[in-house]
């Protein structure tokens, strides 16, 4: 077998040699009622997802409930998927929603825990110092409105354009840059008066 190779295997037509997918094709065979395209699929998302709903909802017991609510749509509501956008933007725009749901239910502010954040700091070659600005950094993030925080791991973490964020957002294209330009403008004047620090 050669390495790299992307021709479709026979026996699944749905997933390449190399064992990526085609996620559109895994979709319109989820639609036929397809639990191994699904289970394919889920598998491809969940750490995806997972990061993603972490950074938003901020309280790690509802995650995985708001992820499998939001993958139990993929799997209910597949054969509606119109490939006006990528794959990816839709399953977003799900989660995205039943994160939003999940937020509501709660009354109580979620105070920013350093330790939700452990797993995106610099390895242990990375000094003690950078350490602490990235942990000072996630948790000015985390201490930024829902939206803010979603434009922001939405586009550092899962490299999303502008017109995407939109779309999984359910907002026009300047309310993302708007959000992105205030996230930033916050991170900015939250870096000048910690400069001596570092």
């Amino acid at each position: 077998m050669l390495i790299g190779r992307t021709s479709k295997t026979a026996a699944d037509p749905g997933r390449t040699v190399d064992g990526s997918a085609d996620e559109a094709v895994l979709l319109r065979r989820i639609a036929a009622g397809d639990r191994l395209a699904f289970e394919t699929l889920y598998r491809g998302y969940f750490p995806r997802l997972t990061r993603f709903l972490e950074r938003v909802v901020r309280r790690p017991h509802v995650v995985e409930e708001v992820l499998n609510d939001a993958m139990l749509v993929v799997w209910r509501k597949a054969g509606s998927f119109n490939g006006q956008s990528k794959v990816s933007t839709w399953i977003f725009s799900i989660a995205y929603r039943k994160a939003l749901k999940a937020i509501g239910r709660f009354d109580e502010p979620v105070e920013s825990d350093d330790r939700d954040f452990e797993s995106t700091l610099p390895g242990p070659e990375d000094t003690l110092m950078q350490k602490q600005r990235w942990a000072l950094l996630l948790q000015q993030i985390g201490r930024m409105s829902t939206e803010q925080r979603t434009v922001i791991e939405l586009t550092y973490y899962h490299g999303c354009a502008y017109r995407e964020i939109a779309q999984i957002m359910g907002c026009p294209v300047d309310t993302v840059k708007t959000r992105m330009f205030h996230a930033r403008k916050r991170l900015r004047q939250f870096l000048s008066e910690r400069a001596g620090e570092f």
